[in-house]
């Protein structure tokens, strides 16, 4: 996820060609990369089996990821607003684009390279590039009219519904039923509709914000300049950040090992999902589903590393879960 990365702010006074930057904006930024750092950091330690689950992966995970590609988005569309809201900035605009769009390409290609089966094709970044365009007329006409195309954008996904649109050529549009495979989906619906919203809050808040004690504030401490640093150079720290931090946990799972219980939830859930097709009762399934993975992790037969199975090993733990469920289904079944 990312952000404008070049905001400038037209001045109040009409002095020409003077320009200032709101330090305030710089900090929301680098407050909205704090918070995606932490959730790919969360990401990280379960796919690398640091945890007993990939929490990112979870309802709330997904929340959270939305939560802040939400606050990105609309701070594109408020820098937008302080770009370009006193009239098109042709050559910035186009530097700015080209930056954001070969950035998505790398994106494209380093996770083409990593997870193939997962690759990001239309991310964060592919978002914001292509709404950055779409958003253009939008900064110039009336403030009612972005609004209204902003609740169009973000509701269309429960109003459109064609055959057609689950074609893989239009994912990217976001209205089709299948969500594809991939590690960072942000498709234009609804998304875009935030982008517009951002226009919406700048067009109508900054002039306020500007003339506002908040909107004089300057960094004074360390971390006040790193932060608003960080929020000025926000595509090189989301280009930087998830490398780094896959290169740091790498190491150390390397050195204390994945989680010993990592992927027993997913497990369960599958052992449920088998058992309770082949004909066992949901309940019973459930807590076989528990007395198996017990039973394998004491005995250091929990394979979820991908790590062979030897042919002793194999019968082991088939002889366990068999175990487990006849035990429990005999008990549950005897007369009392």
């Amino acid at each position: 996820m990312s952000v404008d990365p070049a905001i400038d702010l037209p001045p109040a006074a009409p002095t020409p060609g003077a320009r200032r930057r709101l330090p305030i904006i710089d900090a929301a930024r680098a407050t909205a990369l704090v918070a995606m750092a932490s959730y790919h950091g969360l990401w990280d330690l379960g796919y690398l089996r640091l945890t007993t689950e990939n929490y990112a992966l979870t309802p709330a995970g997904h929340r959270a990821a939305e939560t802040i590609a939400g606050s990105f988005l609309i701070l594109v569309g408020i820098g937008l607003v302080l770009m370009n809201g006193r009239g098109l900035r042709l050559r910035p605009t186009l530097m700015r684009l080209a930056r954001i769009g070969g950035a998505a390409a790398l994106v494209t290609l380093g996770t083409w390279i990593a997870f193939p089966d997962a690759y990001v094709f239309f991310g964060i970044l592919h978002c914001i590039a292509l709404s950055s365009v779409l958003a253009l007329p939008f900064l110039f006409v009336p403030v009612p009219i972005t609004a209204l195309a902003a609740a169009l954008v973000l509701s269309a996904p429960h109003l459109m519904h064609a055959a057609v649109l689950d074609a893989p050529a239009l994912f990217f549009l976001g209205l089709g039923s299948v969500t594809p495979r991939t590690n960072d989906y942000v498709p234009l619906f609804p998304w875009f509709g935030l982008v517009l919203a951002g226009i919406v809050l700048g067009r109508v808040g900054l002039p306020r914000l500007a003339g506002s004690r908040l909107g004089a504030w300057s960094p004074r401490s360390a971390l006040g300049r790193g932060a608003t640093f960080a929020g000025r150079h926000s595509l090189a720290v989301y280009l930087i950040h998830q490398p780094v931090l896959l290169a740091l946990l790498t190491g150390v799972v390397a050195v204390t090992g994945s989680n010993p219980r990592a992927g027993l939830r997913s497990f369960r859930a599958d052992y449920v999902t088998i058992c309770t097709r082949t004909g066992g009762e949901p309940p019973l399934c459930r807590i076989a589903a528990r007395c198996t993975s017990d039973a394998l992790l004491k005995e250091d037969l929990f394979r979820e590393d991908g790590r062979p199975f030897s042919v002793p090993e194999r019968l082991r733990a088939q002889a366990l879960s068999q175990g487990c469920y006849s035990t429990i289904e005999n008990a549950a079944h005897a007369p009392h």
